[in-house]
């Protein structure tokens, strides 16, 4: 997995490393997990394959499993209900009193397995964890996320050798907070140009590690770091981006600082500076240049803590928005009583069912281990982080005056402490943790396109001959010839197909019509634009989109499903939920298919590269910009000792 970069890094740490745009592909397609050994229902939605057979029923967790996890969700209710989340907020820290008291009921062990020391619980039920955690601060969530789902104990569990096993993961089951430390400075979502190094020591026993990684969530506490850098290649080894795991306590390792941030008060996340740390060789995971793959794969499920806090953000809101909106008169009535305001919560409670079924539908998936969920859990973190900020947004104009206001102010005049604009300002950065919306559209449509492109071979490659262009197209319009007359008709053509739904047979049928058009219109898109269509980032991240809302609408109808078959008292409020959530899911497809052909992107286009050329600076006047002279966009550093004091602290 190496890549042959225009600067060699390696010979100088520290050194900016330049990669062209064909480069830093490359790497991220060496990195990529290719192949599809499982079956994967969202990857067949893109395919025009709706298969809900792979989705339902609804798949459950085993009773064994179940049991102890609603026995740990007892023990974790019972020690939330003693933090105060507006002190984490006043205070701008998790006070180490907290951290002590979840890892004394084992938090920081959630999923790790019972043989280390770790509570070993289902993906379903650490996502319920999430909830509850998160509902008492988003910052707690944030933490227990970041050191056991892309922290130390994931890749660990995932990668790391038997003896990597028996000494990381039981310190991290007791409490040993962990983090993962990726980007830097210059470096963010292309990792081909990371110039962090870890060099080989002359006897082979170590490596020495140098560099700065910017934005390390957990790094200001955390005891143990999974620290990804490029090894030179040298003798007997192939080199490359690499994982290892490095104590924090280790000479040479300085956090420079504690970054703030408009939300998420008390993350304790910072700047960490690596100078000659020797690392010794046992701790690298896997592979010599396995370390973006490390990466990737690990996120494939950690992605899903994401839907997990905004699933507890929806519940939050919807219980806000009932209560307020009953209690609140004007003009003669509850306003939630006026229409625009009953619009309003309808999509609160609508949008709240639909991100816990895509919460427990991909948790379930993950944990039954029979499919691959890949595109599931991207899509699951790129739609609940879009659709749970709306939900906060639109909490705050329900509050009105009273949802902009803090809740310390609010308490202050003695008001409920209703913290609405702490949940928005706090749920903001979901749509960029763990990969922005704009890259997550472009890791899903890349998959969801793959098929397409295997069959069209060098029509994809902008670089190809005529006579390689030619042959392509001979072998392509072989794959289209059996692939497309399936995508012409299919069950949900067919009037009282799957009609164990009941009144939500329409969606599911609706779902696999729209799967089928979702297909033939990546198809046009392949045959007009081919090589180009990877630049046609609008168009793909619609089609991702689409492909988001009807794996939301399955979810939604499944759970309804499973519901009315567990508690037929609560079936009908199910199926009423389901019902108008997937109602508004397809306005918002509909929207989405039309603005695939009908869109403003060449305009947008063009109208950015003026932007950038200065064409429109005249439009800037008139305002005066106090961020100028007071640092460049992005702080220059170089390899070397730290001129900081660590401002690392540990809770126990």
């Amino acid at each position: 997995m190496t890549s042959h970069l225009t600067d060699n890094a390696t010979d100088a740490p520290g050194t900016r490393v330049h990669a062209t745009e064909a480069e830093a592909r490359e790497l991220a397609e060496s990195a990529r997990e290719a192949e599809w050994h499982r079956p994967s229902f969202a990857k067949g939605l893109y395919l025009g394959r709706f298969d809900l057979s792979l989705v339902h029923p609804h798949p459950r967790g085993a009773a064994a499993d179940v049991e102890r996890g609603e026995a740990y969700l007892d023990r974790l209710r019972a020690v939330c209900e003693t933090l105060d989340g507006q002190r984490i907020e006043r205070e701008d820290r998790i006070p180490d009193d907290y951290l002590a008291a979840l890892a004394d009921i084992g938090t920081f062990g959630i999923k790790i397995p019972q043989q280390y020391g770790g509570l070993g619980l289902t993906m379903a039920y650490y996502g319920r964890a999430l909830m509850l955690v998160g509902s008492v601060h988003p910052s707690l969530g944030a933490l227990i996320s970041a050191h056991q789902s892309i922290g130390v104990p994931e890749p660990v569990k995932m990668f790391g050798s038997e003896q990597q096993k028996q000494e990381f993961l039981p310190r991290c089951a007791g409490g040993a907070i962990t983090a993962f430390l990726l980007t830097e400075p210059d470096v963010g979502s292309d990792p081909a140009r990371m110039s962090s190094t870890a060099t080989l020591s002359e006897d082979g026993r170590s490596y020495l590690l140098d560099g700065v990684k910017l934005w390390t969530t957990n790094g200001v506490i955390a005891e143990l770091v999974v620290v990804m850098a490029r090894v030179p290649e040298h003798e007997g080894g192939r080199g490359g981006i690499s994982a290892f795991v490095v104590d924090a306590a280790s000479e040479g390792i300085t956090v420079e600082r504690r970054n703030s941030f408009m939300g998420l008060k008390g993350l304790e996340n910072g700047v960490t500076r690596f100078h000659q740390v020797r690392v010794p060789a046992g701790n690298l995971l896997g592979r010599e240049g396995d370390g973006l793959r490390i990466a990737l794969t690990t996120l494939n499920t950690g992605r899903l803590s994401i839907p997990a806090m905004c699933a507890a953000a929806g519940k939050w809101s919807l219980k806000i928005a009932r209560e307020w909106s009953a209690e609140r008169v004007q003009w003669g009535k509850p306003v939630g009583q006026h229409g625009a305001v009953a619009e309003k919560i309808s999509f609160i409670a609508a949008t709240t069912f639909a991100l816990e079924a895509v919460l427990e539908l991909s948790a379930e998936l993950a944990d039954a281990g029979s499919k691959d969920i890949r595109i599931e859990a991207a899509l699951a973190k790129l739609w609940s982080s879009e659709m749970a900020w709306r939900v906060a947004d639109e909490l705050v104009q329900v509050r009105g005056g009273r949802g902009y206001e803090t809740a310390a102010s609010l308490a202050a005049r003695g008001e409920r402490a209703v913290n609405a604009e702490q949940v928005l300002r706090d749920l903001r950065i979901n749509r960029i943790f763990e990969g922005s919306t704009e890259i997550m559209h472009l890791i899903v449509a890349r998959e969801a396109v793959d098929a397409h492109l295997a069959a069209a071979g060098d029509l994809a490659v902008a670089d190809a001959s005529a006579q390689r262009k030619a042959k392509a197209a001979a072998k392509a319009s072989g794959f289209y010839a059996r692939w497309l007359p399936q995508l012409a008709v299919g069950k949900g053509t067919v009037p009282g197909a799957y009609g164990e739904f009941g009144p939500l047979a329409g969606h599911l049928r609706y779902v696999e019509r729209s799967s089928r058009k979702l297909a033939r219109q990546t198809f046009y898109g392949m045959s007009r634009w081919q090589a180009k269509l990877e630049h046609k980032q609008g168009f793909l991240g619609r089609i991702v989109d689409i492909g988001a809302e009807l794996f939301a609408m399955t979810a939604a109808c499944s759970r309804a499903a499973m519901i009315r078959a567990d508690d037929p008292s609560q079936g009908d409020a199910a199926f009423a939920l389901a019902d108008a959530f997937c109602e508004q899911a397809r306005l918002r497809a509909e929207h989405l298919f039309d603005r695939l052909w009908a869109n403003t992107d060449d305009t947008d286009r063009r109208v950015a590269r003026q932007v950038l050329d200065g064409d429109y600076a005249w439009v800037e006047d008139g305002v005066i910009d106090q961020s100028e002279g007071t640092g460049p966009w992005i702080a220059p550093w170089a390899a070397g000792p730290s001129e900081h004091e660590t401002v690392h602290r540990s809770y126990r």
